[in-house]
């Protein structure tokens, strides 16, 4: 039997992914301009909208070229003794300077040189080891997913503000969901983040999902624009229904296409965006979810709420990205079949 095109592991690069080149050739040209503007980056959206395939595909390009030295951070742990330690694996000329000129056993990373005091502050060691990159003509990309309000976290950020002012050769990008990345831009001494070109990761075009079911599944534009349509151009959902279509006799869209494909958004997205909602913001998306389009008079009358009463949950559903706002006076919901989820969690 021929393999299922799609995929829904969450990261995992799928054979029908649709590229947002767009969006990964304009931080690929600015990262390697000569005169680049911008060294940090933030890719945002909802979970499932594409973020961790977008950094990958951007990461592998940085990484087709010799100049670069890319590495992963993880939000949880201690990144700036993360990010010396891997830069002193990544390189033969980064090691062999460290060996030779820094003692960072205190770390427990080299070669204890007892000719040298242990380097007592991580920051100072990282900033030595990227002016040896520097002299090199070499560059690093640090890429952080999942990125959150941690500890660990603004402590990277602030450092690396000190890293770019003395123009050494490091580059940032960063992916995280709306509100953990709004968390961090208004964390204290971290508002240069407003400054950061920020890439939301938008539907994508029904057209070209269409054209992709059309192709894979050998059936008319027509009903492939159907099948589109029922995605909403959420990346997830297009994977999840083609994989469902896929294991269906004869690829047709059926009942129990659907039934899975509810039951894998539940499951792998919307179950846990539903429990970080306070009960007023489930309050609200109970009335939001019994129209695809809804004016915001006609939920201000169905709740018997006024407009100042409903702004701060307008704003926290719009950051959770389970409703766009984008229309004056108007209410729509983004996610595909997310009221057919919301009926049910309220049985």
């Amino acid at each position: 039997m021929e393999r299922n095109p799609f995929v829904i592991n969450f990261g995992k690069v799928p054979s029908q992914y649709i590229s947002r080149e767009l969006i990964i050739d304009e931080i690929v040209q600015e990262m390697t301009d000569e005169d680049s503007q911008n060294t940090c980056f933030m890719l945002t959206g909802t979970r499932g909208s594409g973020k961790t395939v977008t950094m990958t595909a951007i990461e592998k390009k940085i990484s087709m070229s010799e100049d670069w030295i890319v590495i992963r951070l993880n939000a949880e742990r201690n990144m700036l003794e993360s990010l010396v330690g891997k830069l002193y694996d990544s390189r033969e000329f980064v090691t062999k300077f460290v060996d030779a000129n820094l003692n960072l056993s205190k770390f427990g990373i080299g070669l204890n040189i007892k000719t040298k005091s242990p380097v007592a502050d991580i920051e100072s060691a990282l900033e030595i080891m990227l002016k040896e990159v520097r002299k090199k003509k070499k560059k690093v990309l640090v890429t952080v997913d999942e990125v959150s309000n941690t500890a660990f976290m603004k402590e990277f950020v602030s450092s690396f503000q000190i890293l770019i002012r003395e123009e050494l050769p490091i580059f940032l990008l960063m992916a995280g969901l709306y509100e953990n990345i709004s968390n961090l831009k208004n964390a204290k001494n971290l508002t240069f983040l407003y400054r950061t070109p920020q890439y939301e990761m938008e539907p994508l075009n029904l057209t070209l999902i269409a054209a992709k079911y059309s192709k894979v599944f050998g059936i008319d534009r027509e009903k492939a624009m159907d099948m589109a349509l029922i995605t909403k151009g959420y990346p997830f959902a297009y994977q999840a229904l083609g994989k469902y279509i896929w294991e269906e006799k004869n690829h047709e869209l059926t009942e129990s296409v659907l039934i899975k494909f509810d039951e894998a958004l539940s499951y792998y997205v919307y179950k846990k965006m539903w429990s970080e909602l306070s009960e007023k913001d489930k309050w609200f998306m109970s009335f939001i979810v019994k129209k695809d389009v809804m004016p915001v008079s006609e939920l201000l009358e169905l709740t018997k709420q006024k407009k100042n009463e409903f702004s701060q949950y307008r704003e926290r559903l719009r950051d959770k990205g389970l409703i766009d706002v984008s229309g004056r006076g108007i209410i729509k919901l983004n996610l595909p079949r997310f009221d057919v989820f919301v009926k049910n969690e309220l049985r």
